[in-house]
């Protein structure tokens, strides 16, 4: 048991329920809370995310990402705690279980049967996407759309279809709150990658820090923290007028730590804890946001 949850990463769970959290306090600030669809949602996401690690220890392992000489925690299927055939099967069962919760999720929602029709197409999308992150001929992650991806589907799918399910409306600007969770979650990935740039060159993989350099991978840090921020007050300031709304501002100084620590790091055993903080530090500016758009 234990190695199965090494390997499903419980580290990076946080950050799926931090877009849920986001989408959650975003529909209680307009009045609107269903206990049932947020827990459901938590649920899918959730088992969404441990499908989408599952897939990416097998499709590392198979593509050579993941070897002897890669930084970072071991992965199970590279390692071999866990044989292929073994990932393969638990990867169906995620599957299984991800679009079970999913259908479960759209019928207690109670939606019209053209937005169940999109949502369930969202949520198969979503299926395929965790799954061909590293995997098939040609796994996107390896070709540097990674960090589009984490930003559609932990920001805006994330966010405003958890917002969208508790309301029965979309408000657009909650796309501004949703870009903040995206990127920083971006963030996160972006650390995991700049770790990984000399095993990932080795196996081919060009990820956004392969492409851009040490350095420059550095500064696209910078921006994507700097840019969740901005997006975060200018939603707050189009919304809101008192001074006590700002209080998720408490968490910036974690942010502005996080980036100064990654830009001055190259040695990448000593970037990993960083991953670590930047997502509770997400969690904590989600809860913050909340509380700031929900106070009277």
């Amino acid at each position: 048991m234990k190695k199965w949850i090494v390997a499903m990463r419980l580290r990076t769970l946080p950050l799926a329920l931090a877009s849920i959290g986001m989408g959650v306090f975003l529909a209680v600030s307009k009045d609107k809370f269903d206990l049932t669809i947020s827990i459901m949602c938590f649920l899918t996401t959730l088992s969404l995310q441990i499908l989408s690690n599952l897939a990416n220890d097998y499709g590392d392992s198979v593509h050579g990402a993941d070897h002897a000489q890669r930084q970072g925690p071991q992965r199970a299927v590279q390692a071999g705690e866990i044989t292929s055939g073994q990932m393969k099967t638990a990867i169906k069962i995620a599957v299984v279980i991800s679009l079970a919760l999913g259908i479960a999720l759209l019928f207690v929602s109670k939606i019209p049967i053209q937005v169940f029709i999109s949502f369930l197409a969202l949520g198969v999308l979503s299926i395929v996407a965790a799954i061909l992150y590293t995997n098939g001929k040609l796994p996107y992650g390896y070709i540097g759309l990674g960090d589009i991806s984490v930003y559609l589907f932990f920001g805006i799918l994330g966010v405003l279809g958890t917002f969208y399910l508790q309301t029965k409306y979309i408000d657009w600007t909650m796309l501004l709150p949703a870009t903040s969770c995206g990127l920083l979650t971006v963030g996160v990935l972006n650390i995991n990658n700049i770790r990984d740039i000399d095993s990932d060159i080795e196996a081919g993989k060009r990820s956004i820090p392969v492409m851009l350099g040490k350095y420059k991978s550095r500064i696209y840090h910078l921006l994507l923290l700097t840019i969740a921020m901005v997006t975060a007050l200018v939603y707050i300031s189009l919304h809101f007028v008192g001074i006590k709304h700002y209080i998720f501002l408490f968490s910036l100084p974690l942010f502005i730590l996080n980036a100064v620590r990654v830009y001055k790091r190259y040695d990448p055993q000593t970037l990993d804890p960083l991953l670590k903080q930047l997502a509770l530090s997400t969690v904590l500016f989600v809860a913050l946001f909340g509380l700031s758009i929900n106070l009277s």
